[in-house]
């Protein structure tokens, strides 16, 4: 009856569909993935990585290859911030809009990076394949209906005209700002809608690295002419990239911007009659849509397909990345059996606030960039490093979580629940001698309890309620001679514990609980602990109400 049966099927081939093909396959759920393009795509999009979209493709185990794609040093051209200009060959009198923080020595293991998708998705789709996943490109989605039990779909090979009926036990879309399967489910979006039209141009002018005069930006605007036009720096320079605006309500349209239109306004922004080549042009809509809601059944969206927002922070692959790590485990967890419903519901529950938030954040740098910020907007700012490795989950799946907001004013890592584990770098000893590692590469495959040197009696609990609940944990003390011993500061202090606290960490890397106290201070940690690890990964046996 079906061509094909598949745990998990997944439509779209951009980063965020490789991406959940590639953190499922990581833990061992084999996925089939569906694309209609012929390829990877062949521009330089999404240049920007963020630290914490790094941490997760070291913890898949390809960290190492992404890092090898960087040309140079690109940290230096996040450092350079956004700048504008009257025109590129003004660079000497640039003002500096903003100056984002990234990352840290104290906040991640890893560093920002410029690279294009061109380049990385070409390591996805291969690590992807290497994990199990089955991906197919010149294959179009062209139904699917879901039931109780999994979602039916039928797909069409453009190469040859085939069609495959394939049944898995989840869908999921990623397939886009225009997703069809968002559109086919009658999920509708919340939000200010379109904001502003552009045009992606990219094109080669061997000159305009001489006009810049090596200068480092993450972004440049150049006003020439009474129109705003951006350019990136991460893209490099082969091609470069640049977006000018353009108005339908004027009556402009794509179509209209010929190459030789193109070229004039690239010499326009620059400021001088230099050489340039178009090499491509693709229009898109700076809109700000989020679902109303990211699951329905057994299809969930991810991605543009779940929240669209204009590009300024460079959120959207990003976000659109993590969304498909926090399902990735989750599914990963049902597979294995001891995953529920429940806790596929946390999806939503933490992943639509965050996507909201994120778009209103990009919807403030928006109007900032474009010379029209309220004193309001001004005040809603949020720093990129807070909304890059900062931010909050609030879900059955977090205990002991304060307050509601989803972004806080400062960066918070202090291994409150909802937060993401602080990094604190770390020397294990094994069988090979001593290891230097963060504690963030701690946080894979299962639930994880830290302790201190005083807090045995938590571990002990912790392993207890796991083993009935059939939820993988591991436990691990923490101190000057443990196995596990800080090497740059107190791992207590950087996680708000004393010497026998504890806690627990999701393999997403986000506290889902803490005690800052012993065991001792607790009537019986052993019904703490089954109803905390119950609760933290809606396992079966979770108490009622909780």
């Amino acid at each position: 009856m079906y061509d094909v049966k598949i745990p998990v099927l997944i439509v779209g081939g951009g980063p965020v569909g490789l991406s959940t093909a590639l953190f499922s396959g990581r833990r061992g759920v084999r996925t089939m993935l569906l694309e209609k393009r012929d390829s990877t795509s062949m521009l330089p999009r999404a240049p920007g990585l963020q630290a914490r979209t790094m941490e997760l493709f070291r913890a898949a185990g390809l960290g190492k290859d992404i890092r090898a794609l960087e040309k140079g040093n690109s940290h230096a051209y996040f450092e350079g911030g956004i700048i504008k200009v009257d025109t590129f060959s003004d660079i000497d009198n640039a003002e500096l809009l903003e100056s984002p923080s990234l990352d840290g020595p104290t906040v991640s293991p890893e560093r920002v990076m410029g690279c294009g998708q061109d380049r990385y998705e070409k390591v996805l789709v291969a690590k992807a394949r290497e994990y199990g996943a089955d991906v197919r490109f010149n294959t179009k989605l062209l139904s699917f209906e879901a039931d109780d039990e999994g979602v039916t779909a039928v797909a069409e090979e453009a190469a040859t005209g085939n069609r495959l009926t394939i049944r898995a036990d989840y869908l999921v879309g990623a397939d886009g700002a225009g997703s069809r399967i968002r559109q086919a489910l009658g999920v509708e979006r919340v939000g200010r809608g379109t904001v502003f039209n552009a045009l992606s141009i990219y094109f080669r002018a061997p000159e305009l690295e001489t006009l810049l005069k090596d200068r480092k930006f993450i972004l440049c605007y150049a006003s020439a002419g009474g129109s705003l036009m951006g350019l990136s720096r991460l893209h490099g320079c082969d091609p470069w990239l640049a977006a000018p605006i353009y108005y339908p309500e004027k009556g402009e349209k794509p179509e209209d911007y010929t190459d030789e239109r193109c070229v004039e306004i690239v010499r326009r922004a620059a400021g001088k009659d230099i050489d340039v080549e178009i090499m491509d042009k693709v229009p898109w809509q700076g809109a700000q849509l989020v679902s109303e809601t990211f699951r329905v059944g057994r299809v969930f969206l991810a991605g543009d397909a779940a929240h669209v927002h204009p590009p300024a922070g460079g959120f959207g692959a990003n976000t659109g990345i993590h969304d498909a790590h926090n399902l990735s485990w989750k599914l990963a967890a049902v597979r294995a059996g001891w995953g529920t419903e429940a806790l596929l519901d946390t999806y939503d529950a933490e992943r639509r606030p965050l996507g909201t938030a994120m778009s209103e954040q990009a919807l403030v740098r928006n109007r900032i960039r474009h010379g029209y910020a309220t004193e309001q907007d001004r005040q809603d700012f949020v720093d990129d490093v807070i909304i890059t490795l900062g931010y909050r989950y609030r879900s059955s799946s977090i205990i002991g979580a304060e307050g509601s907001k989803v972004l806080t004013p400062d960066l918070e890592l202090t291994g409150e629940p909802g937060t993401r584990a602080p990094h604190v770098w770390l020397t294990r000893t094994g069988a090979g001698g001593e290891e230097r590692i963060s504690t963030v590469d701690l946080f894979w495959d299962d639930f994880v309890l830290l302790h201190g040197p005083a807090g045995g009696a938590w571990a002990k609990a912790a392993v207890k309620a796991a083993e009935r609940l059939g939820v993988p944990l591991r436990t691990h003390a923490v101190g000057p001679d443990e196995e596990l011993r800080p090497a740059d500061r107190d791992w207590a202090a950087a996680y708000g514990v004393g010497a026998g606290g504890a806690v627990l960490v999701r393999p997403d890397a986000f506290v889902s609980w803490r005690s800052e106290g012993d065991a001792s201070a607790v009537t019986d940690p052993d019904a703490v602990l089954d109803d905390v690890v119950a609760r933290a990964s809606a396992a079966d046996g979770a108490k009622a109400g909780s």
